[in-house]
């Protein structure tokens, strides 16, 4: 008896110990069914990654063409890695796993990763738990990467979505897409070839089959498909705007928040036509034309149609008639979207990143250089202004500017700016008047003695709480990242209250009024917060004057 007692005992132990370790082994390694599979993640910090879902097939097989979904697999698949990243306008698919790493005296993000091929459209999810039945759903952090239309990815430390599933108990998607000409090739004009029909818009069409995934799976990874926020920074705030004026992605977003990224015109059939000409003529293709063509595409290369495609710097979606029947923002806000609430920001000093990265000499520029820097580096936004009259205006409004404040706050004003203006005045003259909200990062970073003050991209940790992530952009020392954390909370819980309720105001900020024509309140990103009634009008006033017009377009 005893010794059967004991048996059974030990057996019984064994028996709850192998549950248990079971029951810690799911938790670790959550599984999820997805309409094409199941998926396996990981578990971090308590919230649950699943990272390089495929939501579209293989692109390498229908090259120029809409994306359709991945093809079902069968078993479980891991996801606990990157997917790949499209192919890049300034890289090569025979890029290392990681781009090399930045010069640690500038400003810089987390550098890229991940290998590089057509095979590329993947998404990556954060959760605090896959969905459980009784469990409330949660809203939708849905995020479109910068780069403009060229390159980026969301593979980099800079975008983990787990410190803001957890501070918000929401759901982050991250996502990759097709770039540069692999997405926006417009061939619709220069062949009879079906296929290529959406050619000019498969990257933004790629979007809305991500879209169409949240919407279709969402739930099963505890996410609201009914509370989904598109947001994006640069290209990928443009990306979002783009999508408000397309039917396709029309009720499968709710909220909007635009990160220096507006897309006020895309570009028009005869402009996307003939860059698409000199792309043809690059591989020595003009003259061919029908099912030819696609034979043709389809048996060159990646490396090839990656060197073609650096013909332009200015790939763009294009006013199609067909995925994109109009301008997203002109002449007026997209009435297909006037009921979603939508966010625009800017950062104070864009161009001291944009520009000043790249040219360290304007730092150090002089008062009788500074005209012709202006007229080099941004005569095309001057809308035939002389600069020196610029530089005059700049003076008396900042005389305790240097000549490198005036060249960056003028090229930031004419260059990075007007964008944002003119979108947030027109859903100001809209239905959508009482549903928008303006903001300007000017918080300033610390990295290169404080140089690059608040520079395109700065806002990105700060509404993703990743800030020691991002000692490029931060700073690396833990006082640094103390200092700035306090505006890192303020920033993602205002983000994640948007994505709860539609309206961005919350108890870790002042009253933020909504925008219109008479105040422009704009809420100011400050170590402590605060809302100012058109900041730099004087500034706005002027680069008005120079009629904007979108590059490219």
């Amino acid at each position: 008896m005893r010794r059967r007692t004991f048996l059974e005992g030990g057996l019984g132990a064994a028996a709850m110990l192998s549950s248990r370790s079971l029951l810690a082994f799911a938790e670790t390694r959550p599984v999820v069914r997805t309409s094409a599979g199941e998926v396996r993640g990981a578990t971090k910090d308590g919230i649950a990654s699943f990272l390089g879902i495929p939501y579209g097939a293989d692109t390498s097989t229908r090259r120029f063409q809409p994306p359709v979904p991945p093809t079902a697999w069968t078993g479980i698949r891991d996801c606990i890695r990157w997917g790949d990243r499209s192919p890049q306008l300034g890289g090569s698919s025979r890029a290392r796993r990681e781009e090399p790493k930045q010069n640690p005296d500038t400003f810089h993000l987390p550098p890229d990763e991940g290998p590089i091929s057509e095979d590329c459209l993947h998404l990556n999810v954060w959760t605090p738990s896959p969905s459980r039945a009784g469990h409330k759903k949660r809203p939708v952090l849905f995020y479109i990467h910068g780069g403009a239309y060229n390159g980026g990815t969301v593979n980099a430390a800079l975008y983990d979505g787990t410190r803001l599933a957890k501070r918000g108990d929401v759901v982050v998607v991250t996502v990759n897409h097709r770039l540069n000409a692999f997405g926006y090739l417009y061939l619709a004009e220069l062949t009879n070839d079906p296929a290529y029909a959406d050619s000019g818009n498969a990257g933004m069409l790629d979007l809305v089959l991500a879209l169409r995934w949240v919407k279709d799976n969402i739930a099963s990874f505890g996410g609201d498909p009914n509370r989904v926020t598109i947001w994006g920074q640069s290209g990928g705030g443009a990306k979002c705007a783009t999508l408000m004026a397309m039917p396709a992605a029309h009720g499968l977003f709710h909220r909007v928040m635009s990160m220096s990224g507006q897309q006020v015109t895309a570009a028009p059939k005869k402009i996307a036509t003939d860059r698409s000409r000199q792309f043809l003529a690059k591989l020595g293709l003009q003259d061919v034309s029908g099912t030819e063509l696609r034979q043709k595409l389809d048996a060159l290369p990646l490396e090839t149609l990656e060197d073609a495609a650096r013909v332009s710097g200015a790939w763009l979606p294009v006013v199609d008639g067909g995925a994109l029947p109009r301008d997203p923002f002109d002449p007026d806000a997209p009435p297909l979207s006037n009921d979603v609430p939508m966010i625009l920001g800017n950062t104070h000093d864009e161009t001291r990143g944009l520009i000043g990265g790249g040219q360290p000499a304007l730092f150090s520029i002089t008062w009788e250089d500074l005209p012709a820097a202006l007229q080099k580096n941004v005569g095309s936004f001057l809308g035939g202004m002389d600069p020196k009259d610029v530089v005059t205006k700049y003076r008396g409004w900042y005389p305790l500017y240097s000549p490198a404040d005036v060249f960056f706050a003028a090229a930031t004003a004419f260059r990075s700016w007007p964008g944002q203006v003119i979108e947030a005045e027109r859903r100001a003259q809209s239905p959508a008047s009482n549903r928008t909200w303006v903001y300007q990062m000017n918080w300033p970073s610390p990295v290169a003695g404080g140089k690059f003050k608040a520079p395109h991209t700065l806002d990105i940790p700060f509404f993703f709480d990743n800030l020691a992530l991002s000692p490029g952009m931060i700073g690396a020392t833990k006082d640094e990242i103390r200092r700035a954390q306090p505006l890192a909370e303020a920033m993602s819980q205002t983000l994640i209250t948007y994505a709860k309720t539609g309206n961005p105001n919350n108890r870790a900020i002042p009253q933020w009024p909504s925008y219109d024509l008479s105040k422009r309140f704009t809420m100011m990103w400050e170590t402590k917060p605060l809302v100012a009634s058109d900041p730099r009008g004087e500034e706005r006033r002027l680069a008005a004057q120079a009629h904007y017009r979108q590059p490219g377009t």
